[in-house]
């Protein structure tokens, strides 16, 4: 018998390149979990939607918001409810929200959903070495979902005196159709490049060893500065 989430001809329709996508992915390993969420479209986005905002801009301001949390510098011992509001400012600067959590622990090839780390009231303070999602999104019903999830890791950062912030682990572009580059301050757009970088410099390698030059030439297209 079919789960109840299995396609099927009766339930499922044709994709097309005049809609966007959200693809929530994951994979447990031995040596740890991942959750990895990204939204892409294929056409053109800008000319879609309606009111109060339209696609391309609230996937920038979802992925802002992303940036934002991500490049964050707080003390130690903050807890994730103080924060996680740097991840919906972009979208509340024009009235708009997400109804769930900004983000969850992570478990090392344990539970995808790892309590008591998040950004949720009740989670414990952030501390250095631990894992948590980053997935600020927006949901226009009957229209279309977005949300940009990073898997980060807690570190410490460069100060003077003892502050963290996020190190993101996972190594996916974003698809650049989607991004209003005339919305991103200057510090979002390095922020992006460096970020870019590092994928080409952990994943190009590993792509050119599997003689996966498709993949790699798509990587390089992707993660252009």
């Amino acid at each position: 018998p079919l789960f109840p989430c299995s396609p099927s001809n009766g339930s499922s329709r044709t994709l097309s390149a005049g809609e966007m996508y959200l693809f929530d992915t994951g994979g447990q390993y031995l040596d740890g979990t991942t959750d990895i969420t990204r939204t892409v479209h294929w056409g053109e986005p800008t000319a879609l939607g309606t009111p109060p905002c339209p696609p391309q801009e609230a996937y920038t301001r979802v992925l802002m918001g992303n940036i934002d949390l991500s490049r964050l510098v707080f003390p130690s011992n903050t807890a994730g409810g103080t924060v996680e509001t740097f991840a919906r400012r972009a979208l509340w600067d024009v009235g708009l929200n997400y109804g769930h959590g900004t983000g969850h622990g992570i478990g090392n090839f344990l539970s995808v959903h790892e309590w008591p780390v998040g950004f949720q009231s009740n989670n414990v303070p952030l501390a250095a070495g631990m894992f948590t999602s980053i997935e600020p999104g927006y949901y226009r019903d009957g229209e279309f979902g977005i949300r940009i999830e990073d898997i980060a890791l807690v570190v410490e950062a460069q100060t003077k005196t003892p502050f963290l912030t996020f190190e993101v682990v996972s190594l996916v572009p974003y698809d650049r159709n989607l991004i209003d580059l005339s919305l991103l301050s200057s510090e979002q757009i390095q922020y992006l490049n460096s970020y870019y970088k590092k994928i080409r410099e952990h994943v190009g390698p590993e792509l050119q060893r599997q003689q996966l030059e498709e993949e790699y030439n798509w990587l390089q297209e992707s993660t252009k500065p």
